[in-house]
C-alpha cells in the first residue's frame, strides 16, 4: 500500500487541517494519490499552487491529484480545468469522513469516477470544527478553536475560502489539551481564521480571553500557551487580564494591523485605525512588560501614497513590533480592493523591500537585548528552540527535541539567537 501524498500551501490552520486529512485518508484506505492543500490569499498563492500541482503530477506519474483548500474553494474551475488536477474538493467536504470513504478505492465515488468537484458553498456550513486531531507537531501542539470569519475587509477573499465564523465549544477545547498534555507536549497553539471572534457563535457569546482562562484554570498542567495571530480590537477584558498575570501564556501576539495609515486603513474596511494599534501594544507592554509583537503589513494597497506609506512604516517602531510578515499586496478578482485605483508594481515591491528592511532591522535590535540573559525555550529540533517571546535560539550541539530547559543566550546572528 502506497501512502498519498499531502503537500500543503498558506497558513498553520491549512498545516493542521492537513495532519486532519491524513487520518482520515487513512481510516477510508486513500491509496496512491497526491493531496495539494491551497491557499487563496494573494493572486501569487494560487500561482504557487498550480506550479505545485504540475510539480507533484510530474513526480507522482499516474496518481490522481487531488486538490482543496482555500484556493479550490474559492475557484473550483481553475483547477479543474487543469490537465493534471483529478478532483477538486470543498473546505467543508475535505474536512468529512465520508468524502474521503467515496475517494478511497472501495468507495462509491473512487477518485473521480463521477462529478469532478465535490465543492460545495461554504457560507451554509453552520458546524465548527471538523476534525480534531492530538497532536499536529512534534514539539507544540496546535489546536483549531475557530474556523471562518464574519469581516469583508475590501482585499481578502479568505471568508469566501473558509465561510462564516464558527467556535469549536470551550469545554471540546479543554478536553483535548489534557490529552495533549498527557501525550507530553509542552506547548499549546490556539489556532483560526479570526481567532478573537472565538465564541461569538456560542451559548453565552464567551470571548477568547475567557477561553483562554478556562485553559489554564482547568488544565493546571500545561506549561505553555500560546495565542496565534489575533485582532488587537477585538482583545476582550480577560485576554488581557490574562496577558497581566498568567506567565504560562506567553508573551508573544502577532497582530493583524495590515497598515499605519487611517484612510488606507478605511478603504481596506479594518475596524481599528493608526491610534487604536498604538494603544493596544502600549497597554499590553504595561501589563506584561517585555512582551514581543509581530504583525502582517500590506505595501502599496490601492491608493496608497508615500506618504500613507511612512505612517506604515512607522508604525514598526511607534507599535514596537518585531516579527514582521511583510505582504505585497496583490489583487484578488472579486474583492473590492481589486476594482480600487492600483499602486504600479515596481512601486508596491519597492515598499514591501523597505518594509521587509524596517522589520530585520527591529528583529535585529529586539535580538542584541536579549544578550546576556537567561532564556526558557522550547527545543524544536536538535539545535534549535524557540524562547517564550518567540525568538529563533541556535544550539552549537544537540539538545533533546520537544524538552523546556534555561539557557543563556550568548549573541546573535542578525536572526536568531545564539545559546551559550
Amino acid at each position: 500500500m502506497k501512502p498519498p501524498v499531502f503537500s500543503t500551501l498558506g497558513c498553520r490552520l491549512n498545516a493542521y487541517e492537513t495532519e486532519a486529512m491524513k487520518e482520515l485518508a487513512e481510516q477510508a484506505g486513500l491509496e496512491g494519490a497526491v493531496v495539494v492543500n491551497t491557499c487563496a490569499v494573494t493572486a501569487e498563492a494560487v500561482r504557487k499552487a498550480k506550479q505545485e500541482i504540475r510539480r507533484l503530477a510530474r513526480e507522482n506519474p499516474g496518481a490522481p491529484v487531488i486538490v482543496t483548500g482555500c484556493a479550490a474553494q474559492t475557484e473550483p474551475e481553475t483547477f479543474a480545468a487543469m490537465g493534471e488536477v483529478t478532483k477538486v474538493i470543498g473546505n467543508h467536504e475535505k474536512m468529512q469522513a465520508e468524502t474521503w470513504a467515496q475517494l478511497a478505492p472501495q468507495g462509491p465515488d473512487f477518485i473521480g469516477e463521477t462529478e469532478r468537484v465535490m465543492v460545495d458553498d461554504i457560507m451554509s456550513v453552520k458546524e465548527t470544527a471538523g476534525h480534531l486531531i492530538d497532536g499536529f507537531g512534534r514539539h507544540r501542539a496546535y489546536v483549531q478553536v475557530q474556523n471562518g470569519c464574519d469581516h469583508r475587509c475590501t482585499f481578502c477573499i479568505i471568508p469566501f475560502g473558509r465561510g462564516n465564523s464558527r467556535s469549536v465549544p470551550a469545554g471540546v477545547v479543554v478536553e483535548q489539551i489534557k490529552r495533549l498534555v498527557d501525550r507530553g507536549f509542552n506547548e499549546v497553539v490556539l489556532t483560526g481564521v479570526d481567532l478573537t471572534s472565538w465564541g461569538a457563535d456560542l451559548p453565552g457569546e464567551p470571548r477568547l480571553g475567557d477561553l483562554v482562562m478556562r485553559i489554564l484554570r482547568l488544565v493546571p498542567d500545561l506549561p505553555r500557551l500560546r495565542i496565534s495571530s489575533i485582532d488587537s480590537i477585538e482583545a476582550d477584558e480577560n485576554l488581557m487580564l490574562a496577558i497581566a498575570t498568567e506567565p504560562r501564556l506567553m508573551p508573544h501576539l502577532h497582530l493583524s494591523l495590515q497598515a499605519g495609515d487611517d484612510m488606507i486603513l478605511k478603504r481596506m474596511k479594518r475596524r481599528h485605525l493608526r491610534d487604536d494599534a498604538i494603544r493596544f501594544t502600549e497597554e499590553a507592554r504595561k501589563l506584561r512588560p517585555g512582551i514581543v509583537f509581530g504583525a502582517d503589513i500590506i505595501a502599496g494597497f490601492p491608493t496608497e501614497t508615500e506618504a500613507m506609506f511612512e505612517n506604515s512604516l512607522r508604525l514598526v517602531d511607534d507599535c514596537h513590533l518585531t516579527f514582521l510578515h511583510v505582504f505585497p499586496y496583490s489583487a484578488r478578482k472579486g474583492t473590492p480592493a481589486a476594482r480600487m485605483p492600483a499602486v504600479k508594481g515596481p512601486i508596491i515591491k519597492e515598499r514591501a523591500a523597505r518594509l521587509r528592511a524596517k522589520g530585520e532591522a527591529a528583529l535585529a535590535a529586539h535580538l542584541q537585548a536579549q544578550v546576556g540573559t537567561e532564556q526558557v525555550v522550547l527545543t524544536e529540533g536538535p539545535r534549535v528552540a524557540r524562547t517564550e517571546g518567540f525568538a529563533e535560539v541556535a544550539f552549537g550541539a544537540d539538545q533533546p527535541e520537544g524538552t523546556l530547559m534555561s539557557v543563556r543566550i550568548s549573541g546573535h546572528d542578525g536572526t536568531r539567537l545564539l545559546a551559550g
